[in-house]
């Protein structure tokens, strides 16, 4: 072997063994990832209102309590995710809830007894044909919302915020006068989200669940299958997407139909937890949600999204609502608490996104 060769060779292992040195360890890796950095968060938000109101906030019913309002916020924060994913944004989400319960209500009062202020199930008949109604019901109004923000955006070219701005308030309005502004109760639903498939667990109801499975579903879809790799190409680059024979629009049409789909069975799920609907209510949940994905690692520009961040980021908002509740804040500042998180959030993105750019 002549004296060059030796040479080359041991100026690559130099090489090699200095790269490795300056690369990071797994477990820096691991740490350094919004979702280790979004779970120390919440850590630290749990342990805080554990300290401040003892006995009151880390007890089995709060913790049980909380785990359950989180399932309904996830279910409708999975479906956003694979919106976000497209570089797209949905804040027609309280619409798609609200439309989901009043359309389920209405499909309850269509096969049963009731005054328009409650809905009267016959104790001798079999729940599950009201169950299956309600849920139609409420996917039926996901689809509609979804469908009309899928055209919206992917066809008429109008962009994410305002089409989906237009069918907040268009649904909202629709509910209102479906309602006529009246809320309607029912019970029927209730063993959906109170009842408990597995005995023995403590805090596993059904609607706690029901919400671990779609993250579940949500995961394979995103991360296994070639839907979710779809949808990270469109958001990495539409233009990139659609030159390597991707059909971006129908591909967005159904991300904003499974984003619809996604608010209308949360609809679904807050009227059997609830018992009632919210024609009022919810109207905050587009900026929980958008928070949620937000902190779990999804980047708002598309292209970079992870199912189990939006898992752990969808707990801050309703810890954060919950524990000043408990220990006596005005809610109110649970709003502004979640605007700043959602700002540090878009903003430690855009930090990531620099310093990748300049790598």
């Amino acid at each position: 072997m002549s004296e060059t060769t030796k040479a080359l060779d041991a100026q690559v292992a130099a090489d090699a063994a200095a790269a490795e040195e300056a690369r990071p360890s797994r477990l820096r890796q691991l740490v350094a990832t919004p979702i280790m950095a979004t779970l120390a968060f919440l850590a630290v938000l749990l342990l805080a209102f554990s300290i401040l109101a003892p006995g009151k906030f880390g007890t089995t019913s709060n913790l049980t309590l909380l785990a359950q309002n989180v399932a309904i916020l996830t279910v409708a924060s999975v479906g956003t995710t694979f919106v976000i994913a497209t570089a797209g944004i949905d804040l027609s989400i309280p619409s798609g809830i609200i439309l989901g319960e009043v359309f389920a209500a209405q499909a309850l009062m269509m096969i049963s007894a009731g005054d328009g202020k409650a809905i009267d199930v016959p104790a001798d008949q079999t729940r599950a044909g009201y169950v299956l109604a309600a849920l139609a019901g409420a996917l039926v109004a996901g689809l509609v919302i979804g469908a009309v923000n899928g055209v919206l955006v992917a066809y008429m070219r109008i962009p994410p915020m305002l089409a989906t701005l237009g069918t907040l308030g268009a649904g909202l309005g629709v509910a209102l006068l479906i309602r006529k502004g009246v809320n309607v109760a029912t019970y029927a639903l209730n063993p959906v989200a109170t009842g408990t498939l597995i005995p023995g667990v403590p805090g596993l109801t059904n609607l706690v669940l029901i919400g671990l499975i779609v993250v579940v579903i949500g995961y394979v879809a995103l991360h296994h299958s070639v839907f979710g790799r779809h949808t990270l190409a469109i958001g990495s680059s539409e233009e990139a997407a659609r030159r390597v024979g991707l059909r971006v629009e129908r591909h967005l049409l159904k991300v904003y139909v499974l984003g619809g789909l996604a608010n209308g069975f949360a609809g679904f799920l807050s009227l059997a937890y609830f018992s009632t609907t919210s024609v009022g209510g919810h109207t905050t949940d587009n900026l929980q949600a958008i928070t949620a994905v937000a902190l779990g690692g999804t980047s708002l520009f598309g292209g970079v999204a992870t199912i189990l961040g939006t898992l752990i980021g969808v707990w801050i908002p309703a810890v954060l609502q919950n524990g000043f509740i408990i220990i006596g804040v005005n809610p109110y500042w649970q709003m502004i608490a979640v605007g700043i998180v959602l700002v540090l959030a878009v903003w430690s993105d855009q930090l990531r996104r620099r310093s990748q750019n300049r790598r």
